[in-house]
Order: structure tokens, then C-alpha cells, then sequence
């Protein structure tokens, strides 16, 4: 079967249910709003924020659509991906984004991470902000590092905002004692749940629209059934929609009904 085939068999101008949309495209859901607006919150004033959810609860999306809101001429954004990289590779990560040569040494990476920082807030007047994303898998090292580099002032303030972007886990670790000194500094506490029903039910149709279909595409017991499987998280939503299209057009359907989206939860789930 053909993306082709799929695209003519429904009349789409593009595959819906994808991840590469423009921030405008955005669905708009309570949990979404409000996690953008408080990851804007924190990075506006330089604080320390953890943003945690459930896989597929739209974390990433929303620190997407936060930071892709901000002006560059006045903000930095550095991204890390990755916690294996280990204690020094967050030093190295952040010297490189800010476009210098990470020294060899920790002893002298650490200072060179601190004043690339400063000088990105002092001299060239910008705020930075700090994403360490599946923040739930960084060693206990690694966030006792993340406490050091954003003191300043006595632990006044952040010379950076910083968010930690994870699962669930997340937030109980923060609550462990070894982690007290960081878990003070938290000015923003963010967990993304799943939509309501109507959520879903407007999720779907929002995205069947951008690909060219605003009539009814998916029947309510399908939508019903959808919502029921993916708890309301937004990439279980995406997949089971999507498989439920491709039993539709194995069935020669032109509608995505109830027993479409029963094949498509026996398929995502088996």
C-alpha cells in the first residue's frame, strides 16, 4: 500500500496525524496551552522548571511551540537531547552550542561552559534557556552539575533558564533528599496530561482538516474508541488514527468507523 493510494483514496493534500507541522498548525488543547504558557513563564524569568508527562503527552511539542515563539535576537536556546553523554558532555554540549571548542580537561571545561554562558547574558544581552530533555534518565552526578552551573548570587537567581524535561519518574527523583538543594530552586512544576474527549474528538478533525478533509472523516464511536485506548495522549492518538485509515481503506470504507478503529487497536496493541 502506497502513501499515494492512501492520499487519493481520501482526498488528502498531505498525510495528517504527523509530527513535522508548522507551530501555527498547532492543535490547541487545555494541557497544551497551559504547559506553553508556563514553559514561557519560566524562561522569561530565568527559573528552573521540570516539565514531565507520560511518553507521547505532547512534552516535546510544547517546549517546540514555547521556544519557537521567542525572538532570537534576544534569546538563546540550547537543546540537550541526550543524558547519556555523561557529566562532561553537558559541559561540552553547551560550549558548543555556543560556538567554542570544549577543552579537554573538566577542571577547565567547567569554567569555559560558566563564562560562555555569562558572556551570552552580559555582553550579547540574552536570555538563555536550557532544555535537558529525558532529564529522567540524568545520573544523580549530572544533576548535582545542573545545580551548580545555575547558582549565581548566593542561589539568588539563574544565570540561565533551565528545564528539565522527562517522564513521571522525574518528579519523584526531584523529591528524593539528595536532590533537596536542586528541588528548592524550582519555580515551575509542569505535568502534561492527556486531552478530555471533546479534546480528542476536535484533535482529530483538526488534523484530518490540515490535510484537506473538513467533513466528517471519523465516526464518533471511532473517535469514542480512540480517546478510550490512548488515554487522550496525543502520539497514541496519532497512531491508532493512522491505522485506523489504513484498515478503512483496506475495507474499501470511506468513512473511519468503530470497526476500523477496532482493527487499529488490535494492531497497536498485539
Amino acid at each position: 500500500m502506497s502513501i499515494d493510494a492512501l492520499r487519493t483514496h481520501y482526498g488528502f493534500t498531505r498525510m495528517p496525524f504527523g509530527k513535522n507541522i508548522a507551530p501555527g498548525m498547532v492543535h490547541h488543547h487545555q494541557a497544551h496551552d497551559q504547559a506553553v504558557a508556563r514553559i514561557s513563564w519560566a524562561i522569561n524569568e530565568t527559573a528552573i522548571g521540570v516539565v514531565t508527562g507520560e511518553v507521547g503527552a505532547g512534552k516535546t511539542l510544547a517546549i517546540r511551540t514555547a521556544t519557537g515563539a521567542l525572538d532570537p535576537s534576544r534569546h538563546r536556546v540550547i537543546y540537550l537531547p541526550n543524558p547519556a553523554v555523561g557529566t562532561r558532555g553537558l559541559y561540552s554540549a553547551i560550549v558548543t552550542a555556543l560556538g567554542g571548542t570544549p577543552r579537554f580537561h573538566k577542571s577547565a571545561l567547567i569554567p569555559q561552559a560558566t563564562d560562555a554562558l555569562a558572556v551570552e547574558t552580559n555582553e550579547r544581552n540574552k536570555t538563555v534557556t536550557v532544555i535537558f530533555d529525558e532529564a529522567h534518565m540524568l545520573q544523580s552526578e549530572q544533576l548535582d552539575e545542573i545545580r551548580l552551573l545555575t547558582s549565581a548570587d548566593m542561589d539568588a537567581t539563574s544565570p540561565f533558564a533551565c528545564l528539565l524535561v522527562g517522564q513521571p519518574t522525574l518528579r519523584q527523583r526531584m523529591k528524593l533528599g539528595v536532590f533537596a538543594a536542586l528541588d528548592q530552586r524550582i519555580s515551575l512544576r509542569c505535568e502534561l496530561t492527556g486531552m478530555t474527549p471533546d479534546e480528542t474528538a476536535s484533535y482529530v478533525a483538526h488534523h484530518t482538516a490540515l490535510a484537506g478533509r473538513t467533513d466528517t472523516l471519523f465516526s464518533a464511536d471511532a473517535v469514542g474508541l480512540i480517546h478510550q485506548t490512548s488515554r487522550g495522549l496525543p502520539r497514541a492518538v496519532n497512531n491508532l488514527a493512522v491505522q485506523a485509515l489504513l484498515a478503512a481503506y483496506a475495507a474499501n470504507t470511506g468513512i473511519v468507523d468503530e470497526s476500523s478503529a477496532r482493527q487499529a487497536v488490535k494492531e497497536t496493541t498485539a
